[in-house]
């Protein structure tokens, strides 16, 4: 893979990404059995990558196992608060209010790991907040739009949780072999939940639910992971931060849900702070590496 394929992949990747809230308001079937059949159907679509791509699996010991289910119940939790937000309030405020989580995770670098909060991480998190403040139409908890926003914060707040539960393991387990247990965790705690209704489910919805399995999660990853052999982290950062311009053209060409320009406004600056926040994290990266060198 040459840097123009790699930067294909990527688009490729976010694109997939966005289609996530898309796939989840088509079909009918209720959060618990989207989460479940998404994560059964990208353990499938990450096995058959490994196995192409040859890639090494790594023993694990129980620590791993433990980072590993833990990180398995935040993916869980983070994907049903989505499609919650999506089915409350559509595809446009869900994927901007989960957008949000490189704000949480500068606020949680700082409890967790102790580390200093910058002024310019300061000025992130106020990008997001008052993106967040132009993207709800009101503020009324019985509103449609608020709940979604809410649920759609959870999410974002339980995947910037996710993210520091991945950085505490990352480098002793291989992405494509985390993703693959995360899911698989994923699919066992929402089964005792979804098992009862797995037999109504309509044959359109498993088409839906397959699709965002193997596309929007399996591809999608996948793509990711072996860009990065070839492109940068913050270039792969910067890109995945048009996950949510696709996400809320396609709900508009799909659903007809037009973003009001408060909203489209609110949405650049969310989307700026990603854009931030990724060049924040290359930053911090290389003054590491720098200290570490000196």
């Amino acid at each position: 893979m040459n840097h123009r394929s790699a930067l294909g992949a990527l688009h490729i990747g976010a694109l997939f990404f966005g289609l996530t809230g898309v796939f989840g308001k088509l079909a009918q079937a209720g959060p618990s059995i989207i989460v479940f059949g998404r994560a059964a159907f990208a353990v499938l679509a990450l096995a058959i990558f490994a196995r192409i791509a040859k890639k090494a699996w790594q023993p694990l010991q129980r620590q791993d196992w433990c980072r590993l289910l833990l990180g398995g119940v935040l993916l869980a939790g983070h994907w049903v608060s989505f499609f919650i937000a999506v089915k409350v309030a559509g595809v446009a405020i869900a994927t901007l209010g989960f957008a949000s989580f490189p704000a949480f995770t500068v606020i949680l670098e700082g409890l967790l790991f102790r580390e200093r909060v910058r002024s310019n991480e300061i000025i992130l998190v106020l990008l997001v907040s008052v993106g967040l403040v132009l993207v709800t139409p009101e503020f009324d908890l019985a509103s449609q739009a608020t709940g979604g926003l809410l649920w759609s914060l959870l999410s974002g707040l339980l995947f910037s949780l996710l993210s520091l539960t991945n950085r505490a393991a990352s480098g002793r387990i291989p992405a494509v072999q985390a993703a693959m247990c995360q899911n698989a965790v994923v699919a066992l705690c929402l089964l005792p939940v979804a098992a009862p209704a797995l037999a109504g489910v309509s044959a359109i919805d498993w088409l839906w639910i397959a699709l965002l399995g193997v596309f929007c999660t399996g591809v999608a990853h996948s793509l990711f992971v072996a860009s990065l052999a070839v492109i940068k982290a913050r270039t792969a950062a910067v890109v995945f931060a048009l996950e949510p311009v696709y996400g809320i053209a396609l709900a508009w060409l799909i659903f007809a849900e037009a973003p009001t320009p408060r909203m489209l406004l609110g949405g650049v600056l969310i989307i700026l702070a990603i854009v931030v926040s990724s060049r924040l994290a290359a930053s911090n990266q290389r003054d590491k590496s720098v200290a570490a060198q000196g």
